[in-house]
């Protein structure tokens, strides 16, 4: 499929807009940050990263109020990952390190504009999203990047939050406790897809010769999905606005509202990757 690259201060990315405006890949130092996505295969897992636009994870029911959302997730009746990542995204400026992307979007209830900058330099890899209601009423929005991260015995995560959610068989919230998040390497990441409220915003990850430092910042910096399938060796770490199926928990949406936004108002946030890596290539220190 299509894509476009960008490569700074030791970073390389290759962006598919046609693709949902998702990541193919990301390097640093030559190193994978990234699972890259096979040539010709669309964006979705697992590999790659996709943005999760105007709600993130899982809508039971495909409820949201009064509308109803179709259902892309039919054994376990939900609607996923919401809109954006099934739509195509306009290129609005190229240069060799940046890229920024823009899509206008028209279906159901909703109607918004989502604007997403994507910069590599010497502070990181950078993105920018903003999406705002375009539409003629006030409407619940959130938003989510879903990273593939590579995951291997000697991975490592480390975050903080203060609570973590127990779910049911369909990965929708049921209860919360108080928690402290997560300081594990892979024996004690296998299996989860959890949710963790109370993320301070800031992850760790590292494997050998390599770390990376995740800051999200904005409406992307409270929420925190963590996803390590036992079929494939891959790790989640997902920034997110809002609670899984936060318009239908009343009892623990206070963790994670969506974030009603009334016409020409905007949903912001970023995420700022750093990476540092012990073998570093001729040329890109």
């Amino acid at each position: 499929m299509d894509g476009i690259d960008i490569d700074a201060a030791g970073w390389t990315a290759r962006i598919r807009p046609r693709d949902g405006g998702g990541l193919a890949a990301l390097r640093f130092a030559r190193r994978d940050v990234l699972v890259p996505a096979p040539d010709g295969t669309p964006l979705g897992g697992p590999f790659g990263a996709f943005w999760m636009i105007p709600w993130a994870n899982r809508l039971d029911g495909g409820r949201l109020g009064g509308h109803r959302l179709p259902i892309n997730r039919p054994q376990d009746w939900t609607a996923i990952h919401g809109l954006s990542r099934d739509r195509a995204w306009q290129v609005a400026e190229h240069a060799a390190d940046r890229l920024l992307l823009t899509q206008q979007v028209a279906f159901g209830p909703y109607r918004y504009a989502a604007r997403l900058d994507h910069q590599a330099g010497p502070d990181g890899f950078a993105l920018d999203l903003a999406v705002t209601n375009t539409g003629p009423s006030a409407m619940p929005f959130g938003a989510g990047w879903h990273p593939w991260f590579p995951r291997g015995p000697a991975t490592h995560l480390a975050f903080r939050a203060t609570h973590r959610c127990t779910h049911d068989a369909r990965c929708l919230p049921i209860a919360a406790r108080p928690d402290p998040g997560l300081d594990a390497v892979e024996a004690a990441l296998l299996g989860l897809d959890t949710h963790f409220a109370g993320w301070d915003g800031t992850a760790r990850l590292a494997w050998p010769g390599l770390a990376l430092a995740m800051t999200a910042t904005g409406a992307l910096a409270a929420n925190l999905q963590v996803y390590a399938p036992q079929a494939a060796p891959v790790l989640c770490v997902e920034p997110s606005s809002h609670l899984p199926d936060a318009p239908n928990r009343p009892a623990l949406a206070p963790l994670g509202p969506m974030q009603v936004l009334a016409p020409g108002e905007t949903l912001a946030g970023r995420i700022t990757l750093v990476a540092e890596c012990s073998h570093l290539p001729k040329g890109t220190a």
